[in-house]
C-alpha cells in the first residue's frame, strides 16, 4: 500500500465497531489504527481496483 500511496496512512473517518471519531494510529504497519472510544484495534489495507465493465 505504501507504494501506491507515497507512504500515507489510508485515514478512516468513523470506527467500524461503534462509528465513533476518536481513532488514532496503532502499531508500526500502515493501515492499523486504534478507537479509543471502544478500544478496538483495526486495519485497513489496499485490496487492488475494481474494474468497470
Amino acid at each position: 500500500m505504501s507504494e501506491q500511496t507515497g507512504g500515507q496512512r489510508a485515514v478512516p473517518y468513523y470506527c467500524p465497531f461503534c462509528a465513533s471519531e476518536d481513532l488514532w494510529p496503532a502499531g508500526q504497519t500502515h493501515g492499523q489504527w486504534e478507537c479509543r472510544t471502544c478500544a478496538r484495534a483495526f486495519a485497513l489495507r489496499f485490496v487492488g481496483l475494481v474494474g468497470v465493465s
